[in-house]
């Protein structure tokens, strides 16, 4: 009898456990986003939880990790101290990486995690990780997680081929939510990402993203594939993220409440059609154009409906899911709670009074400075 990889009963509550509490951490930073508490835009990877959870549930600690512009998933799952991370995207010096990552560029040596802004960096990330570990660590491997628009990225195919060409134990873990910002990934990619794999000679397989059982089981066949030495691999996970490109995504508002947000959108686009120069029907085409793209990301989020969450609850069972999640956010709540007496200067949890402790005053400055404040 075939046998099943998928994880049931006490460890597919662990998996739903570390999902719960990415997205718990998601929506504090959110919450601490809103009041103008973290600099700049916010990436979250809301939606994104089963790939990751069901990725990292195959992984040992002698594995490494390259992480893309949403990488606080990946991180809390691999065990980052929640407070820590919390501070370090308010630009805190108590934060994981001293307040100078922010939330995009987060690393942790310790847990062999790494993470760059930059679209596509975490193939070549993932391919010299792998090759560390191939000589000081035999048997491990390395995994990239990135969106589908990243593939179109030189520098990430060129880590298809060295990783091919050197047979490095590398899992590209592709996170496709069909759109790149806002424009439909389909319309600027060439043939099929599946494909293009194999023509690199990377042993490719599909799942669905929402669906973490199925892909915990699929992301497992790869990752012991690679540690037989059988070279890389490519995971193409569809998702469904709610939110966006960024929170508060302007398109993503426009079509949750169109009465609130026309009065944002219409002024800027009255204007473009009568400012002078381009002619009448280049101006027609592009509205045309804009309109066409909101009906299509709306149509997209009406078909949603793909949260791994609430579907992972489902497999384990209300008494179960309800357990975890109690204890998930009371546990977040708590690290929120330190965070912020840290940003405003009172006393902080034991592990982290170590770290150099800023005023309230100096803590509002950074927040400024780095263009917080809302």
């Amino acid at each position: 009898m075939k046998r099943s990889h998928k994880p049931t009963g006490p460890a597919l509550e662990s998996v739903y456990e570390s999902m719960a509490r990415m997205r718990a951490v998601e929506q504090a930073q959110i919450r601490l986003w809103d009041e103008g508490l973290v600099p700049g835009e916010l990436h979250t990877g809301i939606g994104e939880e089963g790939i990751v959870a069901g990725v990292l549930a195959n992984l040992t600690p002698d594995d490494a990790i390259a992480l893309d512009h949403r990488p606080t998933p990946a991180l809390i799952g691999r065990g980052v101290d929640t407070a820590s991370l919390l501070l370090e995207i308010m630009g805190h010096e108590a934060g994981m990486n001293r307040g100078q990552g922010g939330h995009m560029h987060l690393f942790a040596p310790e847990l062999r995690a790494a993470g760059d802004g930059m679209v596509g960096s975490s193939g070549p990330l993932a391919c010299g990780l792998a090759l560390a570990g191939r000589r000081e660590r035999p048997g491990s491997v390395a995994v990239a997680f990135f969106g589908e628009a990243a593939a179109n990225e030189g520098y990430m195919m060129e880590a298809f081929n060295l990783a091919s060409a050197w047979k490095l134990p590398v899992l590209f873990v592709c996170k496709d939510n069909s759109w790149s910002i806002t424009t439909r990934s389909s319309e600027v990619t060439g043939g099929k990402l599946m494909d293009r794999a194999r023509a690199f000679g990377l042993t490719a397989a599909k799942a669905d993203g929402a669906r973490v059982d199925e892909l915990h089981a699929t992301a497992g066949r790869l990752v012991a594939r690679m540690r037989a030495g059988k070279g890389p691999a490519f995971l193409h996970a569809a998702c469904y993220r709610p939110d966006g490109h960024f929170t508060t995504d302007l398109l993503v508002r426009l079509i949750r409440d169109p009465r609130r947000e026309i009065g944002e959108i219409a002024p800027p686009l009255i204007a473009a059609l009568r400012a002078p120069g381009g002619s009448t029907s280049d101006r027609a085409l592009a509205l045309t154009t804009l309109t066409k793209r909101i009906g299509a990301l709306a149509l997209h989020h009406a078909r949603g409906g793909r949260d791994p969450l609430a579907r992972a609850r489902r497999s384990i069972g209300a008494q179960a899911a309800a357990r975890i999640d109690l204890r998930v956010e009371s546990e977040i709540a708590d690290a929120e709670r330190t965070a912020r007496r840290r940003v405003r200067g009172a006393p902080a949890a034991a592990e982290l009074e170590s770290a150099p402790v800023l005023d309230a005053e100096r803590a509002r400055e950074r927040t400024l400075s780095n263009g917080g404040a809302r």
